[in-house]
């Protein structure tokens, strides 16, 4: 089980690397909060898949332990959003509708994909899979709000659907950060007992 783990997660883990220059490039181009913040979840993502394939063989308190750092990991994004949403809303500026849409649509292809490969082990390895899994589901449905945000930005010519999407991609990654650590914590106190 452990090598077709090991597997999917790296596929997940190239996907989700590759995807994030394109969705990067895209928010940067059109000045895109949302797009921005799930970009760098794209890196993360990326990051804590390499990791969980790396650590799949080793003991239950260092995969626990590893657990822990994907909790602190799962924070980045949403700090690097807060970042970007700071100096949005001083200017809401709206991006530009299409590619948001576009590129939030091409981001759902990719999250889905991951979490259909994701969801059979979702509870194989504790807070190493749950990882994975919780960071593709999350992703699922805020490409689905960037979509409708580029929606929403066509007809009101706002920056504020882009800027809420955005902030609302970061108490996901906080929720799954929470979620995993408390599944960690879990996991090394029943391996150290």
């Amino acid at each position: 089980m452990n090598a077709n783990l090991r597997k999917v997660v790296i596929i997940v883990a190239v996907l989700n690397l590759a995807y994030f220059g394109v969705e990067f490039a895209v928010a940067l181009a059109i000045d895109s909060v949302s797009l921005f913040a799930d970009s760098v979840d794209f890196l993360e993502d990326a990051s804590v898949n390499f990791l969980i394939a790396i650590a799949l063989g080793w003991g239950a308190t260092s995969r626990a332990r590893v657990g822990m750092a994907l909790a602190g990991i799962l924070l980045v994004p949403g700090v690097a959003t807060l970042w970007t949403a700071w100096e949005k809303f001083l200017v809401p500026l709206p991006p530009a509708p299409l590619p948001l849409s576009l590129a939030g649509g091409g981001a759902l292809v990719i999250n889905l994909s991951c979490a259909f490969m994701l969801v059979q082990f979702r509870a194989h390895s504790g807070s190493l899979t749950r990882a994975a899994f919780l960071s593709a589901r999350n992703d699922v449905l805020a490409n689905v709000a960037i979509i409708a945000a580029g929606v929403v930005t066509a007809y009101t010519l706002s920056g504020w659907p882009d800027l809420i999407v955005g902030l609302g991609i970061a108490a996901m990654n906080v929720d799954a950060a929470r979620e995993v650590w408390s599944a960690a914590r879990e996991e090394h106190r029943a391996a150290t007992s």
